[in-house]
């Protein structure tokens, strides 16, 4: 009789033709850097293309630095301070002309973004044995509402945005769940708040969004901000 380990293995999942192309431009990546050979990138495109679960993904790619697909984007720092930036607070702001979707897929792996960036208005991650860490703080968002998918499967994503930005999860968890954000750093939301949407599965994985004050906007802040 098959255990429910056997039932839910998440390395059974079946994958997604953009999965499918998120790996195959990582061998081409992989090629063009020297890292395979034009022989080793048929016979592994060919095996991408025949996958059908996460765990046939695996042996393809492990040994290959994976970075996601899409190139790093450039951060956008705005010419002028904004309205909320001169009442004190210089984080989360909506920028015109920023990307519009970006994919990113974690084997084994890991995917980090920090300071500085902006966020697409969709956003997809998927993690297999891997993990996210995404840190919203001081960036800056391509749409007043952005999607994030993170499709988590032995693996996880931490999320981090400041009091002012807005959160809906619609996360569904499999043996694993989302969570967050917590109300130890209170919600300083108003109209302008950016909306943060954060979506997906997680399977024997979970995914976590915490609220925190941007780096350099601890106590002092605080008291700057309510005199």
């Amino acid at each position: 009789m098959a255990d429910g380990r056997e039932i839910w293995d998440p390395a059974r999942l079946r994958i997604s033709d953009a999965d499918r192309h998120q790996v195959a431009e990582v061998l081409r990546e992989a090629a063009g850097a020297g890292r395979i050979d034009l022989d080793e990138l048929d016979e592994r495109l060919e095996a991408t293309y025949a996958a059908r679960t996460y765990a046939d993904l695996v042996p393809i790619t492990l040994d290959l630095p994976v970075q996601g697909a899409n190139l790093p984007v450039q951060p956008r720092v705005p010419a002028s301070p904004s309205p909320a930036s001169s009442s004190g607070w210089s984080g989360s702001s909506v920028v015109s002309g920023g990307p519009t979707e970006e994919r990113h897929l974690s084997i084994m792996g890991g995917l980090e973004r920090k300071g500085v960036w902006t966020v697409p208005a969709r956003l997809t991650i998927t993690c297999f044995m891997g993990g996210a860490d995404l840190d919203l703080r001081r960036a800056q968002f391509a749409a007043p509402e952005v999607v994030i998918t993170i499709n988590a499967v032995m693996g996880g994503a931490d999320i981090k945005v400041n009091p002012h930005t807005h959160v809906v999860l619609e996360g569904t968890g499999i043996m694993g769940g989302y969570s967050g954000p917590s109300d130890s750093t209170p919600a300083e939301l108003d109209a302008d708040s950016p909306v943060v949407r954060v979506r997906g599965f997680a399977v024997m994985g979970g995914v976590s969004v915490s609220r925190r004050p941007a780096p350099g906007e601890g106590r002092g802040w605080r008291h700057l901000r309510s005199r």
